[in-house]
Parts: C-alpha cells; structure tokens; sequence
C-alpha cells in the first residue's frame, strides 16, 4: 500500500520484476494459467465448503451429542450470546456462518498487506493454501470445528490477497491483455463457484458430510501443486527500499471520498441480502422446496451452483444491452447500475416472499421457482457488484486507491454480520416477513445509491460552472 506523505525508508517491500511478453497460454503469459489453476481449486474447495456449512451446522454438529465435544464452543457461544441474548440452533449457526463470510472478506487486506511488506506474495500463497487445506480436514471432526474456521479465514486472506497482484503483475502497465485477464480470473472463479455445489452436495448427500469436506481439503492440495510446479512462469519478486512520495489529496479528491464513504451503507444491504443466500436461504430450500424429480431427490448445495451458471450465460447479453445503451448515449451511470441491480435483487427476493402462493399438492414451493430467483438476482449481481468495483477503482485517488477498493470490499464484512444477526430471525417470522425485509434492505440500499449518484452529478455540475 502506498502511503500518503512524505517518502521514508522502510523495512523492503515488494517490487515485481514484469516478465517479458509471453503468449503460451491462449495468448496469454504462462503464468495466467498457473493462477487460474490455482484460483480454480480454491474455489472449488471454498464454495464447496460454504455450501454445506448451514446444513451441517443445523443438521448434525450443534445438536446434543456434537455440540458439547468442540473445543472452545461453550466460552464462544456465551461470548456471542452475552452481545446477542440466547441463540437457538439456527440463529447460532446463521450467526457463526455471517461472522465467517465477513471475515474471509476481511482478512484479504491483511494478507495482501503481509504479502507485500513481509513475506512475499509466494510463500503468503503457500501458507494460506496449507491453512485452507488443514482446515477442510479439520472440519472432518466435532473437537476441532473453530480451529477449522480459524484456518479456513487464515487461508483465505492469504491466498486471495495475493492472487489477483500476482495476475496483475504478469504484465506491462501498457499491456491491454491485462483487462482481459481479470475477466478470464473472474470466469474461473465462477467456474468454481458452478462446480463446487455440484460435488460436495453429490457427496454429502451419498457418504456423509466429511466426505464433502474432505473433497474440498482435497481440491485445495491440488491447488497448491498446481501453483508450486508453475513457479517458473510467474515473475520473480525482487526488493526496493523506498516507497515513492504520493501527491497530496485535492478538494475534489474528498469531495469523490465523501461520495464514496456515503454509498458504503446502501452497498452493504446488498450484501445483506445475498449472504442470506448462501446462509438461511439453504434452511428455506430444505424446509419448503419440492427437491424431488421424479424418485430422485436433488441435493440441496446444487441449487447454490446456479449462482456460478448465471453469471456466465447472463453477462454477455448485459454487455451487449450497456454497448446498444451507450451508442445511444443512454448508458445508465454507475450509481445508477448499482441502483438497478439493487432493484432486481430485490424483485428477486419478493419471489421467495410470494413462494407460498405457488405451493404444490404436497405444500412445497416448485423447483423452478427457485431456479427463476437465482437467475434474476444473479442479475442484479451483475449489475451491481462488478459495478461497485468500477466505481470505487475509478473515484478513488490514485494514492489511496488500494484502500478505497478495501473499503467497498469491507461492505460484504459488514453485510455479511449483519446477515447472520438477521438470520437468527428466522425462526420467528414467516417465510413471506423473512423474504420481504431482505428485498426492502436491498432495494432501499439501492434508492440511497442513487439519491447519492444524483447529488454526485449536482456537484460535478457545479465544479464545472464554477
């Protein structure tokens, strides 16, 4: 990170030697397909892993008879009940789940930082994929559970804070092969994010849970090989001494900032809403979704790959629609994509308020019902999370630019805890009061967004006529 200031000596940090102009992986550096290889896997292995910790929780580990061997649980279960008040079982498990997404948020700034300053980005990766892995296996036991978690965010700071800077530092600041390979890293990520459902959910569901976890402690192993055998394609780090003074912020540097820190609040309700997804959305589906086909019953996880699907068969006609829309010069504005976003989201959610009115004969809600949720508010994620990335990339003053992008990514921390509080609600409201808050946090964090871009454009107007 570079600091704001004047320059001063400093304990090394890292500077990348760029490698030079390599095409042996479809056109791209070798070194690309190393760091999708890796990415792959530790997706695999995360979203496999993030699909069945609510079931697992709720179904087996915090009942009587496993709940009482995890070492530690009873001093952090008083611990959270002492902020919160006294926790069912799903309110535990929905609240423990919102802490551990809010914290694998959290925790890349920190590796990222290591990375940087103290151990390098290889060895952060090397650690943090030994972390994952130890973690999966240790999910295999009752006694070792929040070890298991600890590893698991440990792991995912370190890998993730480091993954995408090495992407970037595979080539030239000149190089236009260099956006394009963010989007091949985006589209591996929800490769992993369509896969990964698909067999845990099959394992879970045929040998136990372990075996899920035990494929994804698997999938992380391969995952390091995979990067470990490609070091010689990735660029050597090397070290400098001093970190270049930044120019100082203007007024209208914090004018931007103010803008920035104001839509905090609105993006975190999209997160809010889309945690809910991979949290208490799985105990919706268990309890009132028509799983069956035909004598085959369908396993809960694979709904959740449907969120690594969409994405890739909704972004090409959403580009197409923003291209028509700008030959037009009626592309909407960032604030106001994040605003659109926000409102699908929450058009999405109201379909599972309403579920109940399309009940079959045996009072379960229609499969298709939930397929159509995933697809339209994977819609709105289009529009809004990629959007948010943009937005505080392009705002952000150049010398703080790696903080402001922290920023926006400490909205999921903070949607994701306010989730699981909201989770723990879920026993005491009705599926249709459950659903129809989520879609009002969301939409009405999306309004805010856009009464924000409004008074954005108010101030970009004036400073011009100034």
């Amino acid at each position: 990170m570079i600091q704001v200031g004047r320059p001063e000596d400093t304990p090394m940090s890292i500077a990348p030697e760029p490698v030079a102009e390599d095409r042996r992986f479809f056109g791209h550096p070798a070194g690309l397909g190393v760091l999708a290889g890796l990415e792959v896997w530790d997706r695999i292995s995360f979203y496999g892993m993030q699909s069945l910790l609510v079931l697992y929780m709720v179904g087996q580990l915090l009942l009587p008879g496993h709940v009482e061997n995890i070492a530690g649980f009873a001093g952090f279960r008083a611990a959270l009940e002492n902020v919160l008040g006294p926790l069912s079982t799903q309110a535990l498990a929905s609240q423990i789940f919102g802490l551990y997404v809010g914290l694998v948020a959290l925790t890349p700034l920190i590796g990222g930082f290591l990375g940087d300053r103290l151990l390098g980005r290889r060895n952060s990766i090397i650690i943090g994929a030994l972390c994952m892995a130890a973690g999966h296996l240790s999910l295999a036991f009752d006694s070792t559970f929040l070890v298991a978690l600890l590893l698991l965010i440990t792991g995912a700071g370190f890998v993730r804070g480091n993954v995408a800077p090495q992407i970037g530092e595979l080539y030239s600041t000149e190089d236009r092969r260099r956006g394009v390979a963010f989007q091949i890293y985006g589209s591996v990520i929800n490769f992993g994010a369509f896969v990964a459902p698909l067999v845990t959910g099959a394992l879970g569901q045929a040998y136990g849970w372990h075996f899920g976890f035990g494929f994804a402690a698997v999938g992380m192993m391969v995952g390091l090989v995979v990067y470990l055998m490609g070091q010689k394609n990735l660029p050597a780090e090397t070290r400098v001494a001093r970190r270049e003074k930044s120019a100082p912020l203007t007024r209208q540097d914090h004018i931007r900032l103010g803008f920035l820190f104001a839509i905090v609040p609105g993006a975190a309700m999209f997160w809010v809403a889309q945690s809910q997804i991979w949290n208490t959305y799985n105990i919706w589906v268990r309890d009132h979704l028509e799983l069956r086909v035909a004598s085959w019953t369908i396993p809960i996880p694979w709904l959740q790959s449907l969120d690594g699907l969409a994405p890739f068969l909704l972004l090409p006609p959403i580009l197409a629609l923003w291209r028509w829309q700008a030959d037009l010069r009626a592309e909407p504005d960032d604030f106001s994509k994040i605003a659109i976003g926000c409102l699908i989201f929450g058009a999405a959610t109201m379909l599972l308020a309403g579920a109940q009115f399309w009940i079959n004969g045996a009072g379960r809600t229609p499969l298709v019902v939930a397929i159509l949720f995933h697809f339209i508010s994977n819609l709105g994620w289009l529009f809004t999370v990629p959007t948010l990335n943009s937005l505080f990339s392009r705002l952000a003053p150049r010398s703080i630019n790696a903080t402001m992008l922290g920023v926006n990514a400490l909205t999921t921390t903070l949607g994701s805890f306010i989730s699981g509080r909201i989770g723990g609600f879920y026993e005491v409201m009705t599926p249709v009061a459950f659903w129809s808050l989520h879609a009002a946090l969301v939409a009405g964090g999306g309004v805010s967004v856009w009464l924000i871009g409004r008074l954005y454009a108010r101030s970009l107007t004036a400073a011009q006529t100034a």
